[in-house]
This record gives structure tokens, C-alpha cells and sequence, in this order.
């Protein structure tokens, strides 16, 4: 177990480019605009040899009164209850303010070890003047600290490990999925993590682009060990108008990047959008395992046949991902969601299954007597043998007399060959053409 460290402050004072220097990427959403990092971002780090989890969390506002900003609150709080140490970060040029006062007697009241930071001290040589007045929030000595250049950054982390519990180093985990949980603004992405994990661990609005970072949330229960990771809503190029929608979905790519299965949610009351054929491409361009999640199905009306109407419209719709399984849930009311867990460890399994070179050759030489291999202008195409190169997706390199003659057509014949014997159900499957001349 590691111990865990929370960067609290109000908006716009520094955090998430705290954050990010010392985790050394680009994680958090660092932005002029205040209250951009809504959600808890966590990242493993490591100072002096010991390893712990910071946590970085939503601008702070007592006082806070509209609906995003009362949930930021929430978040920042429950990061302070897990917190083994709180980083209260303050800004200089803003001097003490009101909230800072509220924020460090909460802090207080909290009995938990507080490091004080004093941040955008940028210049060298004295501390100016405004730094002294931070001793009156009665949080001990002051820090000062540049986020942008670093400097103070090692007098911060030295006093966070000195103040962070001995915790027993925990063991590697194995069998851990990692499932992200994608889909356009407002398809239920943060409901059903919230659902999955038993508490609210990311913030759930109905208004739509609420989740900008993606937050990572670890479930243990009788069907295994899981990381799912809410991905901010990813939008149409055409309306990310500002930097922070762009770095949120280059964070959705890179959280498909991260993952072993995709959960791609869409909203059954609107059924496959052009939208979210081209989130589902994300998944599918990068193999990864996928099943696509119809969110809110508690909403519509049904009958006998809406299933199966609802499930070839889905595959008219996302022809090229018919290998993926449609699962029908209600992340606000948990109609079907523990299914899931069954359904995921399927696709993963599917994902990393290895076939023999031998059987695998048994099926293309089946294949290919049921299926002559084309012709083109009096020359066969000569397919010579099959093998497995990897997993995630399943690869094979098929070697042949001309990569040309093996046309699309053939390719995807192989393919269903391939599915129809060893399921695959869930995990697109790569396949390789090599030419290998005749001898």
C-alpha cells in the first residue's frame, strides 16, 4: 500500500502544473481558466526512494454556489478524507484570502498533516513581502514554490515524505483489467463508473463536457480485479473550441491507449449517432477488446422484438465492429451493469487467446478447400502457412506468393474462419500479409 498525498488550494493557483512537474507528464489539464480540473487526477510518483499516490484535485471554493462548483467542493473533500497528507497550495500574488482562511481551518479540523505551499514566487533573491503574510493561516512555515520553473518543488516533496506514514511496499498487481469508458458528452460515461466503483468518484452532471481529465477507479469484487478509466466526453472536431477540449480527447485516446477493453457507451434514447461511429473507430483503430454499452435503456419502451431490432441497427450502424457484444444497462439505476463484469472478462480473455501454429493451419487449409484462394489475369494466389504473432489484438501473419492477389474480400473470409472455429468474440483480429516469393 502506498501513501496517498492531496493538492488542495483554490482555482487557478497552481496545482495541476504542480502536479504535472512532478509526475513528469502532461496529466492534469493545466489551463488559465479557473475550475479546470474538476475531477481527482491521480498519478504514482516516487521522492527519495519512497513511492506514493498524489492527488490532484478541483479548485477549492467554500462558498462555492452553482452545481459544478458545489461538486468540486465534494471531490477536493473526499480527496482530503483519503488523503495521508494534504498539500494546501496558495498563491502569492493573491495574498491571504478569505477562502484561503476557510479552506485552513477546515485543514485544521481535519488533523491531518498539512504542507503549506506558497506558489508563483517567481523571481530569485528575497521573498517578497506577501509570502510572510501565509504564516497567519497558522499551517507552520510556509514553502515557497515557482509550479512553472520548479524551484521549491524538492523542499515540498522532501517535507511530504518526512510527514507520509510507513506503509509495507505492495506486491505487483496481476490480473488487473484495465477498462476504459468512452463515449461522447453526456452518454453516462461517469454514472456508470460511479456505479461500478459504489461511490462517487468522478462528478455527474447532465450538463454535457463535464468530465475533462480522465480518472482512473480501481474495482475489486468476485469477478476480478479492474481499473476503469472515465474519459472526458469526446466531441466532434468541429466543436472543440478551446485548448481544454482538445487536450481532453487527446487524454480519451490516450486513456483507449492505456486500456484493455473499451466500454463504449451510447445513449440508447438516441441510438448509434454518426458521433459515436467515429468514437467506436478509436477503439477499433487501436485493437483493442470492446463492448458497446447502450446506456439508459431504462428510459425507452419495449417489447418482444426492440432487442433485436435494437441490435441489428446497432451493426448496420458499426459494421465493421459486429464482433463486439451489445450490452443493455441503466448506470443510474444498475439494470444489467453487474453483467458487465462477465461479459468483460470474456472480450479480455478473447483478446489474449493464443491458437498453435498447427491448428491454425488445420483451419486455413479447411478454409481454403471450402474457399478457392482468387485469381487474377491466370495467377492463383498461394497461401503457404499461418502464425500467431501476438495478442491484443490477435495477429497473424499469413505468408503467401503475392500480397496483391490476397485481396480484402479474402482477407475478411480468413478472418470469419477465424472467428467462426475460436470465437474471438469482442477483440478485433490483425491480420498480416507477407509475400514469400516461389523457390
Amino acid at each position: 500500500m502506498k501513501g496517498t498525498v492531496a493538492i488542495i488550494g483554490r482555482p487557478n493557483v497552481g496545482k495541476s502544473t504542480f502536479f504535472n512537474k512532478i509526475t513528469g507528464e502532461r496529466i492534469s489539464i493545466v489551463d488559465d481558466t479557473p475550475g479546470v480540473t474538476r475531477d481527482r487526477i491521480y498519478a504514482d510518483t516516487e521522492w527519495n526512494g519512497k513511492s506514493f499516490v498524489i492527488t490532484d484535485t478541483g479548485g477549492l471554493e467554500p462558498t462555492a454556489n452553482t452545481e459544478i462548483l458545489r461538486q468540486m467542493r465534494n471531490q477536493a473533500e473526499l480527496a482530503m478524507v483519503s488523503a495521508d497528507v494534504i498539500l494546501f497550495m496558495t498563491d502569492v500574488r493573491a495574498g491571504v484570502t478569505a477562502d484561503d482562511r476557510e479552506i485552513a481551518t477546515m485543514l485544521m479540523k481535519s488533523r491531518k498533516p498539512v504542507v503549506l505551499a506558497v506558489n508563483k514566487i517567481d523571481s530569485v533573491g528575497a521573498l517578497p513581502g506577501e509570502y510572510y503574510e501565509f504564516y497567519e493561516l497558522g499551517l507552520g512555515e510556509p514553502i515557497p514554490l515557482s509550479s512553472i520553473h520548479g524551484t521549491g518543488s524538492g523542499d515540498i516533496l522532501d517535507r511530504i515524505v518526512e510527514l507520509l506514514p510507513d506503509y509495507e511496499p505492495e506486491p505487483e498487481e496481476e490480473g488487473v483489467i484495465r477498462v476504459a469508458v468512452i463515449g461522447k458528452p453526456n452518454a453516462g460515461k461517469s454514472s456508470m463508473v460511479n456505479r461500478v466503483a459504489g461511490e462517487e468518484r468522478v462528478i455527474v452532471s447532465n450538463i454535457p463536457g463535464t468530465t475533462r481529465d480522465a480518472t482512473d477507479t480501481r474495482v475489486e469484487n468476485e469477478h476480478g480485479k479492474y481499473v476503469f478509466i472515465d474519459t472526458a466526453g469526446i466531441r466532434r472536431n468541429a466543436k472543440i473550441e478551446d485548448n481544454i477540449e482538445k487536450y481532453s480527447v487527446l487524454r480519451a485516446r490516450a486513456a483507449v491507449e492505456r486500456a484493455d477493453v473499451c466500454l463504449i457507451m451510447c445513449d440508447a434514447a438516441e441510438g448509434v449517432t454518426a458521433q459515436d461511429e467515429r468514437i467506436a473507430g478509436i477503439s477499433h483503430n487501436a485493437g483493442k477488446a470492446a463492448i458497446i454499452v447502450m446506456n439508459k435503456w431504462d428510459t425507452l419502451e419495449k417489447d418482444n422484438s426492440t432487442v433485436n431490432t435494437f441490435k441489428k441497427d446497432v451493426y448496420d450502424a458499426l459494421s465493421y465492429m459486429t464482433y463486439a457484444p451489445i450490452a443493455f444497462v441503466s448506470a443510474k439505476t444498475g439494470q444489467r451493469v453487474d453483467k458487465l463484469y462477465e461479459m468483460i472478462n470474456s472480450v479480455y480473455d478473447k483478446s489474449i487467446q493464443r491458437i498453435s501454429t498447427g491448428v491454425l493451419n488445420d483451419v486455413l487449409n479447411d478454409a481454403m478447400n471450402r474457399v478457392q484462394p482468387p485469381t487474377d489475369k491466370g495467377r492463383r494466389l498461394k497461401i503457404y502457412y499461418m502464425t500467431q504473432t501476438g495478442i491484443k489484438p490477435p495477429t497473424f501473419v499469413i505468408f503467401c506468393n503475392s500480397a496483391e492477389l490476397f485481396h480484402f474480400s479474402y482477407q475478411r473470409y480468413i478472418e470469419n474462419c477465424l472467428r467462426d472455429v475460436f470465437g474471438f468474440e469482442g477483440t478485433p483480429i490483425k491480420l498480416i500479409i507477407r509475400q514469400k516469393e516461389d523457390n
